[in-house]
C-alpha cells in the first residue's frame, strides 16, 4: 500500500523514492510484522486464555511429560501470526502484483482451515479436529486454485515448468500435471511444518530460517540481472514475495518470543498449516519446488518419519522408531525439550545452507 500510495510522489519528494527498493520494503516489513507480535501478543495470549480454560488439549497417547508441562497452555497462537503477516504485506508490499496476492490467498486460506480445526479441538475438548479428509479435501480445493493462477499469470515459457537444482538450463515441462504436483508441494508443505509442532519453538524457527532464504531467492529470481549472473530462471515478479517473506520472518521471530520455551502459546494448526503453505506456494511461485526439499529438509524428515512408522506397523506390526514424528522419538529415549529443539534448529540452519548452495551450483 505504501508502495502504490509514495512511489508516485517520488520524482516531487526524494525521501519517497526509498520505497521502491525491495530491501527497504522488506526490512520495514520484516520491522512492521515484529512489532505486531510485540504490541498484540501479549492482548492475544490473554483473550485466548480466558477463551479457552484448560488450554489445548494434549493427547494421551503422546509423551507423558507433555500431560504435566504443557496442560493450559493456549492454543491458535497463529491468529498473530497471520494477523502481522497480512497487516506487513498489505502496509509494505505492491499490492498490484498478483504473485503477492496468490501467496497471501494461500496463507490465509489454510490458515483458517487450521482455525477451524483447532476451534473444534477446544470445543470437543479432544485432540481430534476436523475429519482428516475434510481437511485435506479443502487443502487441495485451495491449492489447485493457486496453482491455475500461477500457471496463468507466470511467463508462458515458466507456467507449466519444474526448475531442476544444480542445472542451470534443465526445465522441465509438466504440462497438465503441473497442477497436482503444485498442490502437493503446498498440501504436502503446510502439513509437513503441522507434524513439526509439536515442541515449543521447533517448527517457528525453521519456518523463520525457510522464510529467510526464500526472501533471498525471491528477490534474486525476479531480478533478470541477478537471474541472469547466477544463470537461475528468471521469473519477472517475484521479487515482491521478498516483502511477504520479511513479514514471515518478523512475524516468525515475533510468536518465538511467547513461544520459547516454556511456551505461553501453541501455534496450533492455525499457524503451522499456514506457515507451511506460504512456504510451498512461494517455492512453487518461483520455480524452487525442488529446493524446497532442502532448505525444508526438517519437515521432510519429520513427515518421513511418519510414513515409515506407520507403513512399518500396517506391514510388520512393528514400530521402527519408539514413538513419530521423529522428535517423539528422541524425547522417549530421555532427550531434554530443549536440547532436542536446539539440535533441530542446527539441522535445519544446515539444510538452509546447502539449500542456498544450488543457486551458485550449476
Amino acid at each position: 500500500m505504501l508502495y502504490n500510495l509514495l512511489v508516485p510522489l517520488a520524482d516531487e519528494h526524494i525521501v519517497f523514492n526509498l520505497f521502491r527498493y525491495l530491501t527497504f520494503r522488506s526490512g520495514g516489513a520484516v520491522i512492521t510484522a515484529l512489532i505486531i507480535c510485540f504490541v498484540l501478543g501479549p492482548r492475544v495470549i490473554a483473550w485466548l486464555r480466558s477463551k479457552q480454560g484448560e488450554g489445548q488439549p494434549i493427547r494421551e497417547d503422546g509423551p507423558e511429560g507433555h500431560l504435566l508441562t504443557k496442560k493450559g497452555t493456549p492454543t491458535m497462537g497463529g491468529f498473530l501470526i497471520l494477523l502481522a503477516i497480512t497487516i506487513s504485506t498489505i502496509l509494505w508490499a505492491d499490492l498490484t502484483n498478483r504473485y503477492v496476492w496468490v501467496v497471501l490467498g494461500v496463507t490465509v486460506g489454510f490458515g483458517t482451515i487450521g482455525f477451524f480445526d483447532d476451534y473444534l479441538k477446544l470445543t470437543k475438548r479432544s485432540s481430534d479436529g476436523l475429519p482428516g479428509r475434510l481437511k485435506l479435501l479443502i487443502q487441495v480445493i485451495i491449492g489447485t486454485g493457486a496453482a491455475l493462477w500461477v500457471s496463468y499469470i507466470a511467463p508462458p515459457e515458466m507456467a507449466t515448468h519444474l526448475a531442476v537444482p544444480f542445472f542451470k538450463d534443465l526445465l522441465i515441462n509438466l504440462s497438465w500435471f503441473f497442477v497436482p504436483f503444485a498442490v502437493f508441494v503446498m498440501v504436502g508443505a503446510s502439513n509437513a511444518v503441522n507434524l513439526t509442532d509439536g515442541l515449543d519453538g521447533l517448527a517457528i524457527v525453521p519456518v523463520m530460517i525457510a522464510a529467510g532464504c526464500f526472501a533471498f531467492i525471491a528477490y534474486l529470481v525476479g531480478n533478470s540481472f541477478f537471474a541472469t549472473y547466477l544463470e537461475v530462471h528468471n521469473v519477472p515478479g517475484t521479487g515482491e514475495l521478498a516483502v511477504f517473506c520479511g513479514a514471515l520472518v518478523g512475524a516468525s521471530l515475533g510468536f518465538l518470543w511467547f513461544n520459547a520455551p516454556p511456551a505461553m502459546v501453541f501455534m496450533g494448526d492455525t499457524g503451522s498449516l499456514s506457515c507451511g503453505g506460504a512456504l510451498g506456494s512461494i517455492a512453487v511461485v518461483t520455480k524452487h519446488e525442488l529446493v524446497l526439499g532442502i532448505i525444508g529438509g526438517l519437515f521432510v524428515l519429520e513427515t518421513v518419519s511418519v510414513i515409515v512408522q506407520v507403513a512399518s506397523f500396517k506391514l510388520t506390526g512393528r514400530r521402527v522408531f519408539r514413538m513419530a514424528p521423529l522428535h517423539h522419538h528422541f524425547e522417549k529415549k530421555g532427550w531434554a525439550e530443549p536440547t532436542i529443539v536446539i539440535r533441530f534448529w542446527i539441522i535445519a540452519t544446515i539444510l538452509a545452507l546447502i539449500g542456498l548452495s544450488t543457486l551458485k551450483l550449476r
